[in-house]
């Protein structure tokens, strides 16, 4: 299984290492566990059977194509020199050889098959997800992922993992001296998953194609809008594990970390019966009605949280993205106008929908939006607003 994410597969960044060395601009950065190592070359052994079985074939397919090469082009030099004209040899001329030609047709037939069958089988068995104990589907976002568990211990859970904001600060300051070894791996709500049990990843995505890929558990699956993928895992060692989408998804594709959580089965009981509390605690009534200071501190989170990425802490936005400082549909007093932008997107996707936040949440990032900087409009946007607005 390739993978293009941190600190893998990159021949190039030789070049910019020895570069930073002479700079004095090289970064202390160690290996992350679960993760990345630094200067790693090779694929990571991994926590299931399914990535130790990948690393196994990885490692025998390019010891037998360096064989191959090594055997065919030594044949080939050996040819030509001992056989070159400068030494007397002259060319022979002769048309076929029925003994060559069934060597060289019979030998990489039995080399393809010895290839193929430990393959085939490997790949039939990352295919296989009946008799999951845990259900989860990924929803890829422009740029966050979204989990909800179908089916399970933890039936009914969804929450969204981003990026932890302060290392999105971090990158937007420029990413100067030591960076924690988890750097741009770090997220606010990572998968938890429960050891030794097998785990189906059902895939899709919103706006644009994304992957799922955790390299360490041996998975990698595309998630396409409008299509339903899956694959699976099985994890054998509690502990941290890392990935990144691996679809080029847009400006913000190097901020969309996947962080899995292997616990316990004790500790992911105690985890959901947790998470159960909180989400039952940030169920709000959509029919609430709420009072401008409480609808703005609330904003100010979920603003920070999901629009401060593109549009920046100051509302001034950057480059395509439109500022929402003194923007016309910010500060409409038909409330409508922002609301429909927020539930539906815009721009063929480059402002994408927001539907999966509670209508609550919606309601306070409009009013936030529509009292912040310069936008002193007074306006307040209650929940039932976005709820009637749902669908339409």
């Amino acid at each position: 299984m390739k993978s293009i994410w941190r600190n893998k597969y990159r021949p190039a960044n030789l070049l910019l290492a020895a570069g930073a060395a002479f700079s004095g601009a090289a970064h202390a950065v160690n290996d992350l566990p679960g993760g990345p190592s630094v200067r790693q070359l090779n694929l990571p052994l991994g926590v299931t059977k399914i990535a130790q079985e990948q690393h196994f074939l990885h490692t025998v397919m390019m010891i037998l194509c360096t064989v191959i090469f090594v055997a065919v082009f030594a044949v080939m030099f050996y040819s030509i020199w001992k056989h070159r004209k400068s030494v007397g040899h002259k060319a022979a001329n002769f048309h076929e050889s029925v003994v060559v030609e069934v060597i060289w047709t019979i030998v990489p037939f039995i080399i393809v098959i010895a290839m193929a069958l430990p393959a085939t089988k490997v790949l039939v068995a990352q295919k296989d997800t009946t008799n999951a104990d845990l259900t989860i589907k990924t929803t890829g976002y422009q740029w966050k992922w979204g989990y909800d568990y179908l089916n399970g211990e933890g039936e009914g859970l969804a929450f969204i993992s981003t990026l932890d904001s302060s290392q999105r600060a971090m990158s937007d300051a420029g990413a100067k001296g030591t960076m924690p070894d988890d750097y741009l791996f770090k997220v606010d709500n990572p998968l938890v998953v429960p050891v030794q049990k097998k785990v189906r990843i059902i895939t899709t995505a919103n706006d644009v194609i994304h992957a799922f890929a955790v390299p360490q558990l041996g998975i990698k699956q595309d998630a396409v809008p409008g299509f339903v993928r899956d694959t699976w895992f099985r994890a054998e060692t509690v502990g941290d594990y890392y990935g990144q989408c691996q679809e080029l998804c847009g400006k913000e594709h190097a901020y969309m970390p996947i962080h899995v959580k292997v616990v316990s089965a004790a500790d992911y009981t105690a985890w959901v019966d947790g998470k159960r509390k909180e989400a039952a605690a940030k169920l709000d009534d959509p029919g609430k009605v709420w009072a401008l200071p409480d609808m703005m501190t609330r904003g100010e989170k979920v603003y920070a949280a999901n629009c401060a990425a593109c549009h920046q802490a100051n509302g001034k936005g950057a480059g395509p993205i439109k500022p929402l400082d003194a923007s016309p549909k910010v500060v409409d007093a038909d409330h409508k106008v922002q609301l429909q932008v927020l539930l539906n997107g815009q721009n063929n996707g480059a402002m994408p929908s927001w539907k999966q936040l509670s209508d609550t949440d919606l309601a306070a990032v409009a009013t936030y939006t529509k009292n912040s900087w310069s936008n002193k409009t007074g306006q307040l946007v209650q929940p039932a607003e976005v709820l009637a607005l749902r669908g339409k």
